[in-house]
């Protein structure tokens, strides 16, 4: 059977992206897929920044996942005390995309963040995190002061492509599955298109 791609865009900042991350690392495992795991920066407004609506909203959006993750058998998802610049994460993300250690390093960053335990917008923690994961601290760092952000820019514009709004969102053959909480529907049409293992 023909092997499709799956995208997924992320950002380590996002609660339902965390959430979103075990299933999607199941999908090949049940489906002739591969998931392509493409970062994209949430640009979030701080506190003054937004509308009261807007506040209300991002507490709620802590809430609810942090709900759906007490349905999984709960692990903490405790909100931020900041607003985050992920893109030193994004880029070890890509980094460890190159060092064979993607979903290693994915599940460490996520639940770092979410017991704030790991701060993902300084590139010396980033790189710790690498050095533990058995990456070079040094090659990450040469490549996000080279290539890095240039290659992060690439997979956000893919996402401009695809009318990436926010995250966690898959893309398969066009279609867009905006959620953790839209994963159901997902494999629904990967079923449909004779994909299911």
């Amino acid at each position: 059977m023909q092997r499709e791609a799956v995208k997924l865009y992320f950002d380590y900042k996002s609660p339902f992206t965390y959430l979103a991350a075990e299933p999607a690392f199941a999908l090949p495992q049940r489906f002739a897929v591969d998931v392509v795991w493409k970062p994209f920066v949430l640009r979030i407004k701080g506190p003054g920044q937004r509308s009261v609506y807007s506040d209300w909203k991002a507490k709620y959006s802590y809430m609810d996942a942090r709900r759906w993750a007490n349905r999984r058998g709960g692990f903490k998802i405790m909100g931020p005390q900041k607003i985050y610049d992920s893109t030193p994460s994004l880029i070890g993300g890509l980094y460890a995309q190159r060092a064979g250690l993607f979903r290693r390093y994915t599940e460490r960053v996520f639940r770092g963040f979410f017991e704030r335990a790991l701060e993902i917008d300084e590139p010396d923690r980033i790189a710790d995190l690498l050095g533990e994961l058995g990456a070079s601290r040094d090659g990450y760092r040469r490549y996000l002061a080279g290539e890095g952000p240039r290659d992060l820019e690439g997979h956000i514009e893919d996402g401009h492509a695809d009318r990436v709004f926010g995250v966690p969102i898959f893309v398969f053959r066009g279609e867009l599955f905006w959620g953790y909480d839209r994963i159901p529907l997902l494999e629904e049409r990967l079923g449909e298109a004779g994909l299911a293992g």
